[in-house]
């Protein structure tokens, strides 16, 4: 052995032993290194965060005051699951501007992800928190938050508020009800189609798909269905006066109308479906340093509480309360517990099972061309 490795091996072993012995200085120190690299990247590049979807305006803003170094280029905010894919895809040999470093998808988009090679893995520091069911074993995909789907509801023009699926399918209701993107493409509304299917007797996976494309087509033909994507605009205006979407899009939606007009948010007697979003970094990140630094902000308290604000339950939610982390007044805000106590999880194979259903079947059930 020559002096030379001697002596590198003996610096590694010092290194162990402090890992070791100070956990928290080594996590610092590795946090300091991982900064410093993402600083000379100089910038991280995001798709499909609106800022009003699960408080992504403010946990954008707390990532940018942290590492104000570090610039935000924000692509396509209003992209869905399949385009941020299409995105890593079609950029693959490009460093530039149009190439995302970090997605934000639904939890069947993640294993497809990983099988078409194009998610690098990385596990954060808090990655023990994250619970078992949502993340994949070797770091390629790992869950950020859920909500569970819902109604939303114009009160000025619409006196009753639906209480279930089926309600949607009464005369009173004629050119009301809409999804917030092409059931294609977007995976809030394949999910809110899997809500309606399971509402409808069938078995998360293949049969809720069928089933909730065959309440679609009975919808559309009875005049109630409106092939627009629904945002909070949309409600505001009258365009589309009852949207299906993720309670806390709905909530914030809400919030930012401050009654104007008022909104119902309900969630479907029959069908309480819990939605799991997932975080990956593209194969592909121009950016990769900054692309984990982002993984480490969100997962941290600061990002999940942030998530929190914005009426998301984040992934390291209990192990948050377990440690007394929420504030009181932030767990007060949220909905009653209940809706989510009987919340249904579907697995990633009954997520993909019922996607493929809903985007291939899509045009030939129901035909309508969601602008």
């Amino acid at each position: 052995m020559t002096k030379t490795t001697k002596t590198a091996r003996m610096a590694l072993a010092a290194v162990l032993m402090l890992s070791t012995a100070f956990p928290s200085i080594a996590r610092a120190d590795a946090m300091g290194d991982l900064a410093a690299a993402a600083k000379k990247e100089g910038q991280l590049t995001v798709i499909a965060l609106p800022h009003d979807w699960c408080g992504y305006g403010d946990v954008i803003a707390g990532f940018k005051a942290k590492y104000p170094d570090i610039t935000v280029n924000e692509l396509n905010p209003d992209a869905g699951s399949a385009d941020e894919l299409e995105a890593i895809r079609a950029n693959k040999d490009n460093k530039g501007p149009q190439a995302p470093d970090v997605v934000d998808v639904g939890l069947a988009f993640g294993p497809q992800a990983k099988g078409e090679k194009l998610i690098q893995p990385y596990k954060v520091a808090t990655w023990a928190d994250i619970p078992d069911n949502v993340k994949d074993a070797e770091g390629y995909w790992y869950g950020d938050y859920y909500g569970v789907m819902a109604f939303g509801v114009n009160k000025d023009l619409i006196k009753n508020t639906p209480a279930d699926w089926s309600d949607l399918l009464k005369p009173e209701y004629a050119n009301s009800f809409a999804l917030t993107g092409d059931p294609r493409a977007s995976n809030q509304a394949i999910l809110a189609i899997m809500s309606a299917g399971i509402a409808n007797g069938g078995e998360p996976g293949q049969a809720s798909g069928e089933k909730g494309l065959a309440f679609m087509a009975e919808m559309n033909k009875a005049g109630n269905f409106v092939p627009v994507t629904a945002k909070s605009g949309t409600i505001a205006q009258g365009q589309t006066p009852i949207v299906a979407a993720w309670d806390y899009n709905l909530l914030a939606w809400r919030d930012s109308l401050k009654g104007n007009p008022p909104m119902d948010v309900v969630i479907p007697a029959s069908s309480s479906l819990a939605g799991v979003y997932v975080q990956a970094i593209s194969a592909y990140a121009p950016h990769p340093n900054a692309a984990k630094l982002w993984m480490e902000y969100v997962y941290s308290d600061e990002g999940q509480l942030g998530w929190l604000k914005g009426y998301c339950h984040p992934a390291r939610f209990n192990a948050l309360v377990a440690a007394k982390s929420v504030p009181q007044e932030l767990m007060d805000k949220l909905p009653p517990a209940e809706a989510y106590n009987k919340a249904i999880f579907p697995t990633v194979e009954q997520q993909a099972a019922n996607k493929k259903a809903v985007s291939e079947g899509w045009d030939k059930t129901v035909g309508a061309n969601v602008k």
